[in-house]
This record gives structure tokens, sequence and C-alpha cells, in this order.
């Protein structure tokens, strides 16, 4: 779930301190999810904290309540992207016919969409609505994206899909 600093009842009017607050509140989450999308902890780091700069830099533009956290949501999806495009390496799809499939694995073999929602949902507990917003897609997109991805991931895992589901 996306919390804001206006959910704890606070409101910063100065970017330094809700920066901070918002710091706290969800650079881990930020940082384990650009991991699970750039598979590179160095590369995920930088581009969380390139997000937190860039709230800075609009924060007098931002309107309130939950506004902050989904900028920075959506601002370190459009990064992973960016990481994505400059790398031009797409996950590896050798090996998963010889044997098990590990989650991760089967994971990074969903296409970049699919796998971006999937772990919006599933390690950062998003919504769908929240989800559109930090991917830029529609809810119903979202939606069905999730489907897609939960039925690969289903099929590449087997009997061991219930464990993700």
């Amino acid at each position: 779930m996306i919390m804001s600093a206006g959910d704890r009842g606070w409101l910063a009017a100065d970017a330094d301190g809700a920066v901070t607050v918002l710091y706290e509140m969800h650079y881990r989450a930020l940082v384990r999810i650009a991991a699970l999308l750039v598979e590179d902890a160095a590369i995920a780091e930088q581009i969380v904290q390139d997000s937190f700069v860039a709230m800075h830099s609009a924060w007098p533009s931002l309107p309130g309540g939950d506004s902050a956290a989904a900028f920075l949501y959506r601002s370190v999806i459009d990064g992973v992207r960016s990481a994505s495009r400059e790398n031009r390496a797409e996950p590896s799809r050798a090996g998963h016919e010889l044997g098990p499939v590990s989650v991760m694995s089967a994971l990074r073999a969903l296409p970049a969409r699919q796998r971006e929602v999937v772990v919006l949902r599933y390690f950062a507990y998003l919504s769908e609505a929240q989800i559109a917003s930090a991917v830029g897609i529609t809810p119903g997109t979202a939606g069905a994206l999730a489907i897609k991805a939960m039925t690969a991931l289903q099929a590449a895992l087997g009997a061991r899909a219930e464990l993700i589901a």
C-alpha cells in the first residue's frame, strides 16, 4: 500500500522535511522493487535516489495527499525502464526447460510490463489503481496484465505456483 506523509496526519510545506519523512517510509520498499526489476542492487539504489532527488525538485508542483508517494513509485518504474533500455539486456530465458524453475527466474522471464505489475502487486502490495498510476496504464489493463503474468508464472512453476498466488 502506498502511504504518504499525509496518511500520518503530517503535511510538510517544505521539501526537505517531506522528503526526509517519505525517504524513511518508502526507501527500502522502493529499492527492493527496483532490484527485482533491474536485477542489480547498485543500479536499483541509484534509481531510487534519483527518484527522491526528482521529487524534491518537483515538490512545489505536487498536489497533496498520496501524490508524493505515487510520484516516487512512478519515478522508480520510469527509472527501471530507462536503465533497461540503456542496458538493452533482456532477461535470460535459457535453461528454463532444463529442470525446476525458481520463482525469481520465472519472474525475470516475464515481459517487462507484466513483471512490473507483479512486483508492484505482490511485493509492494499496491492496489490495481495504484499500480496503474505507477506504470502509466489503466486499472483494467493492470488487472489483465496481472492475470497474464500469474498464468505464465503458474505454467513455469507448475505445482509450486500455489506458493505465489
